[in-house]
């Protein structure tokens, strides 16, 4: 604990985190708290503890009594929450069927869309892919692909701009 005090000292942390967690977790299950809810109390309770590192006075406590403490302490604060309210179900109507035109309409539009990405250049399309359908950020895909910032964006912008303009009839009908 005096590593992660005095030189927030992540291996130091991922012990301390190693031991404690299994245990702040069967005490608060003892305690009546559900498993994930002592999942969260774990969670809190450990970021506190690298959080608040700087306050931790071994002459006043030990280690194990301030984690405790505080893993007490958020067991409580999360008993006093009051319950969140379920969400309540959306009724639909029934007895409306699709449109058959809609569908068939639909189905078209599909299809033209698969053939306009289907003539994109690859490299267009995978970084579209990636973005959009694997919403993945710009950076999150720099560091998968290894490509500059720039490259990915102007991709993107012209694998965009190309099926906007192989596709700018489906909005007039």
């Amino acid at each position: 604990m005096l590593a992660v005090r005095d030189r927030r000292d992540r291996a130091a942390f991922a012990r301390l985190f190693d031991f404690y967690a299994p245990r702040l977790k069967a005490m608060a299950v003892r305690s009546g708290a559900g498993s994930q809810q002592a999942e969260d109390i774990v969670q809190d309770t450990m970021l506190t503890v690298w959080q608040k590192a700087g306050q931790f006075d071994p002459t006043r406590s030990q280690v194990s009594g301030w984690i405790y403490r505080i893993a007490r302490n958020r067991q409580i604060d999360l008993s006093r929450r009051p319950a969140q309210p379920l969400p309540e179900e959306i009724e639909t109507e029934e007895g409306h069927g699709e449109d058959p035109a809609q569908i068939l309409a639909l189905d078209q539009e599909v299809r033209q869309l698969r053939d306009a990405l289907g003539r994109l250049k690859p490299e267009q399309f995978g970084m579209i892919e990636r973005a959009y359908l694997g919403e993945l950020s710009h950076s999150e895909i720099r560091a998968e692909t290894g490509l500059p910032l720039g490259t990915i964006k102007s991709r993107i912008r012209l694998g965009l701009d190309r099926l906007r303009h192989e596709l700018k009839g489906l909005r007039e009908t």
